[in-house]
């Protein structure tokens, strides 16, 4: 079992800490936390709070920390951690800037010490249904895929609606979304990317964005985030060669509708306003199948037991520096699309 010290308290930390205590490879030594009533909070909870970050780089007991602190303290307390000879996992975003990301990088190599990004929505089960379907190619290779995540209580009233400490929905749940998509599409490269923002409740960051990323050979995927959406729409929509899948929420089973045959005999018109009309005229169990899948098997706890097993040279980590670098290029692409309003064509594809 690995020593773990969890430093900021909040919300994502306090989630590590309850992960911890139920985990197979790691155990919870701690926390620390620069607000004292956090410290004092985890010490009701019967879980230890360190006097400082600096206790806890000192302590040869400890393996290696997670930081879940606000966005722009990230790069520091990594590289700190990381020269004190703890193996580190940061929060996501892992950081604001490319720049950035290779400094921590650099430090890790140089330290010798394994270094990720907790990107923990590759085990949501909504995911991983898409995965398995894109994986098995049952209905073809990908046209297209839209992935949303809409809900109606506007940006949270934290540092995340804060420009200073890297707030805003693109670097909160969009990293998460683009990671997912990006995974789905097998290491495709990007050529266009192009974004727009929504300040609806917050003018300082985007409280919403509608991302396009645009591949070689014409595939294409969308990613948007709504926080003023009363009506949601679905949470994934894949198009493929030969069929169509559809997730509907994430608590619900996929929706498959797989092509078997190409023909039209005895299309029956559809009658519209308008008319009639073939192009639209559904099609029939003869030519289709209909079915769904059932919602995948996930464990969270398999992101700790990959880490620690690349902490002892025994496994890749599932988050790799090159995933990391990939994911923060486009969103850091997708920022540039919306100060200049217009596609970002990329000389390079990502």
């Amino acid at each position: 079992m690995k020593k773990l010290v969890v430093i900021g308290y909040g919300g994502m930390g306090g989630w590590h800490c309850r992960a911890a205590l139920q985990s197979d490879v790691v155990t919870l030594g701690g926390v620390y936390d620069v607000k004292e009533e956090r410290n004092r909070a985890a010490r009701e909870a019967g879980i230890f709070a360190y006097g400082s970050f600096e206790e806890v780089l000192n302590d040869p007991s400890v393996d290696l920390v997670t930081i879940a602190v606000p966005n722009d303290q990230h790069e520091k307390l990594v590289i700190r951690a990381l020269e004190a000879g703890k193996h580190v996992i940061c929060e996501k975003p892992v950081t604001l800037t490319v720049a950035s990301l290779g400094r921590m990088i650099a430090a890790s190599k140089k330290a010798g010490r394994c270094f990720t990004v907790h990107q923990n929505r590759r085990w949501d089960v909504d995911y991983l249904a898409m995965q398995k379907i894109v994986d098995s190619g049952e209905i073809g290779e990908i046209i297209n895929v839209e992935s949303r995540v809409q809900g109606s209580r506007g940006i949270p009233s934290d540092w995340r609606g804060m420009k200073e400490f890297g707030g805003g929905m693109l670097y909160d749940w969009g990293i998460h979304l683009l990671d997912q998509v990006l995974l789905l599409f097998k290491g495709a490269k990007i050529v266009k990317v192009y974004c727009t923002f929504d300040h609806i409740t917050n003018k300082e960051v985007d409280d919403g964005f509608k991302l396009h990323l645009y591949f070689e050979g014409g595939k294409e995927a969308y990613i948007e985030i709504g926080t003023y959406n009363f009506l949601a729409m679905p949470r994934f929509y894949l198009r493929c060669t030969k069929g169509t899948a559809l997730i509907s929420d994430w608590t619900k089973k996929t929706r498959v509708v797989r092509m078997k045959a190409w023909h039209e005999n005895d299309v029956l018109p559809v009658q519209t306003a308008a008319g009639l009309t073939k192009t639209m005229a559904p099609r029939d169990e003869i030519t289709t199948d209909t079915y769904e899948i059932e919602r995948p098997v996930s464990d969270v706890h398999d992101f700790y037991r990959n880490f620690t097993a690349a902490m002892d040279g025994k496994a890749e980590q599932t988050v790799t520096h090159k995933q990391m670098l990939r994911d923060l290029k486009i969103i850091t692409t997708a920022f540039r699309s919306v100060k200049t309003d217009q596609a970002v064509i990329l000389k390079k594809p990502l």
